[in-house]
């Protein structure tokens, strides 16, 4: 209900939502199109327009071309000049900046929106001391305590308790201090796999995973701004890449290179300065590559490799002798890959979560709250 003040007192009235806008109503489907398509503006629009044959999204007094020119009003879109290698070259529609960060909120509203919240906000360590939250919990004053943290009611109860409210007077064995938590600083890699099979036989796992590592980057940057993440894609080889590539990443002709992934997230987490560090693996699982001495690469696609399996679990075991715990989100079903998860999460002492695409992102923002729970001293 809205509620309108007048002299005489208050009149409450019938709260109608607003219908959405045409522009509005057709964003919301090019957003999810440009993220399937990789940032490629024309093959989302072309999807578009097949969808508004079909489903008559537009009408005559709103059509696609104006959806378009309103995208360039707004600024969610720009035109970039592209070279032909003669001379000329002709121009092209990319993605703003705005569009990206747009895309990065809607995957965190999308996703986290979704998950059970709990009550305070931030997450805190189960530890207590001079940190920067008040715990409810209380113990008695000791010299060099800050006299912030003094609290003064239950100091004044334990005075009338102690004194009477006739002789109330408040000694220093009155005082009583509150407990403060420290919050937990975290440092996370999360790895997404790149290789082909990411969209072998038909099944689109890279969207997905896209998607979860843009609302965990609009997630850590606004809502945890001391935690730090760094991003990395893996196929033949392992590479950072920045949260603004997002929106672009796409499968490649790639093996799988586990092991290259993971030493490049445990050289990356090495430079950190924070206690508590964490490594994420989106993956079907499988990893068929290995880089040889001579720069050139040894690939197996059949099956599990002995030779490249046992190359995992050592980097699995040298990341535990790092206190870096790796959580494994495996999105294949496939019996002896996940056997590989459970024994790489045995020789880690890890997490692993054997998830469809469509528990994705629940199950890692649900593990990223919680393990970012640390103790620390």
């Amino acid at each position: 209900m809205e509620k309108k003040k007048r002299s005489s007192g208050f009149v409450f009235t019938k709260h109608l939502p607003e219908e959405q806008t045409p522009f509005e109503r057709l964003f919301e489907i090019f957003q999810e199109l440009i993220t399937h398509t990789s940032g490629d503006f024309d093959e989302a629009i072309d999807w578009l327009r097949q969808l508004d044959e079909e489903y008559q999204l537009t009408t005559e007094d709103y059509t696609i071309d104006d959806f378009i020119e309103d995208l360039k009003k707004k600024g969610y879109i720009r035109e970039e000049f592209v070279p032909n290698g003669q001379g000329g070259g002709e121009a092209s529609l990319k993605m703003s900046e705005k569009l990206e960060r747009s895309l990065r909120k809607r995957a965190l509203e999308q996703i986290f929106g979704k998950l059970k919240r709990g009550g305070g906000g931030n997450h805190k360590t189960k530890y207590t001391g001079q940190g920067d939250e008040q715990s409810g919990e209380f113990r008695d004053y000791q010299f060099g305590d800050a006299l912030e943290q003094i609290s003064m009611t239950e100091s004044l109860k334990n005075a009338q308790i102690n004194h009477g409210i006739g002789n109330l007077h408040l000694s220093e064995n009155d005082l009583v201090v509150e407990e403060t938590l420290y919050k937990a600083q975290m440092s996370t890699v999360l790895m997404i796999d790149i290789s082909h099979s990411m969209i072998l036989y038909g099944e689109d796992r890279i969207t997905p995973a896209k998607k979860v590592a843009m609302a965990l980057s609009e997630l850590i940057t606004t809502r945890y701004p001391k935690d730090s993440l760094d991003l990395l894609v893996f196929g033949n080889d392992a590479w950072p890449i920045e949260i603004k590539d997002l929106p672009y990443l796409n499968v490649g002709p790639y093996h799988t290179n586990t092991v290259a992934g993971l030493q490049l997230a445990m050289d990356l987490l090495r430079r950190k300065r924070n206690s508590n560090k964490q490594i994420f693996m989106i993956t079907d699982g499988k990893p068929s590559c290995l880089h040889l001495p001579d720069g050139s690469y040894y690939k197996n696609s059949v099956g599990l490799d002995p030779h490249i399996v046992k190359k995992c679990y050592m980097m699995a075991r040298q990341a535990r002798k790092l206190h870096i715990p790796i959580t494994t989100f495996m999105i294949a079903e496939d019996p002896y890959l996940m056997q590989f998860v459970d024994h790489f999460t045995a020789a880690n002492q890890g997490k692993a979560f054997y998830t469809g695409l469509k528990g994705l992102g629940e199950m890692i923002f649900t593990d990223y709250e919680q393990n970012r729970s640390k103790r620390i001293r």
